[in-house]
């Protein structure tokens, strides 16, 4: 079986075949969907989605590019909905945070301290993380180390082999999607190819970096066995072999996923 680890199911582009889109996904071997939360007002959406689709587990957060329109008391809000999350099975942890530094105009004070008010949380609650690291790597991981979290996926990773193994012996996975099939995507091919199978998760970030197939389209999570097939390829493995190892490596990551799953 396969695991999408990151995708953003409850976005508008879903809005008009989500559960189809869902549906195909399954069909296709995608056994699990992991849905992050954006913002405060994505906080119920993403649980109803993950408790209806087949499947589905969820994670909360805020992530950098809606931290100009967050308030303060979404903080507050988000502790709330992590206590009353806690029991349910399909809550995997604190996502999708982190810092943008690619997006021009972010406020780099303001994306800090809900990176950081979000990492102290994840400490106490012990929680794992679904990062966001564009153009920001090495703050993020400054970040997991201040705060002592050890656990998670640094999503849509295109850093250095230097900083790929800092996380890595952080104790962090990290995420290949669409990205690898491009063959003019060097450095990720190499990394996809070169870096350690037990350091790996699959995830699509649908509707968003689609696969080369479906360049300039909607992604949707039922491409997860066709971008695992590439993997495999890059690899020199087989396709089964990627989907055991990812789906092992999702479930170290995000480990309520793995009970869930049970």
């Amino acid at each position: 079986m396969w695991i999408d680890t990151h995708c953003h199911l409850d976005a508008s582009e879903f809005d008009a075949d989500r559960d189809a889109v869902a549906t195909a996904a399954h069909d296709a071997g995608v056994a699990r969907i992991v849905i992050p939360g954006v913002a405060r007002d994505h906080f119920s959406r993403v649980r109803e989605l993950a408790h209806r689709v087949a499947g589905g587990a969820y994670a909360l957060g805020i992530h950098p590019l809606f931290t100009p329109q967050a308030q303060d008391s979404d903080l507050d809000a988000l502790r709330m909905e992590i206590e009353a999350s806690l029991d349910d099975p399909l809550f995997v942890g604190l996502g999708e945070i982190g810092l943008d530094y690619f997006v021009p105009g972010l406020d780099d004070e303001r994306q800090q301290f809900f990176y950081n008010e979000q990492l102290k949380l994840a400490r106490e609650f012990d929680l794992p993380v679904i990062c966001h690291v564009r153009k920001s790597q090495d703050q993020v991981l400054k970040g997991l180390r201040r705060h002592g979290v050890h656990r998670g996926i640094a999503h849509a990773f295109n850093g250095s082999f230097q900083q790929a193994h800092a996380f890595i012996d952080h104790g962090m996975h990290l995420g290949f999607g669409g990205n690898l099939t491009f063959e003019r995507a060097r450095q990720i091919r190499r990394l996809a190819e070169q870096l350690p199978l037990d350091a790996l998760v699959v995830e699509t970030d649908a509707p968003d970096i689609a696969p080369e197939w479906l360049y300039r389209q909607r992604n949707t999570p039922d491409q997860v066995p066709r971008i695992g097939a590439c993997l495999a390829q890059l690899r020199g493995i087989g396709e089964d072999e990627l989907a055991l190892g990812t789906t092992a490596n999702a479930h170290v990551a995000l480990p309520r996923l793995a009970r869930s799953s049970a």
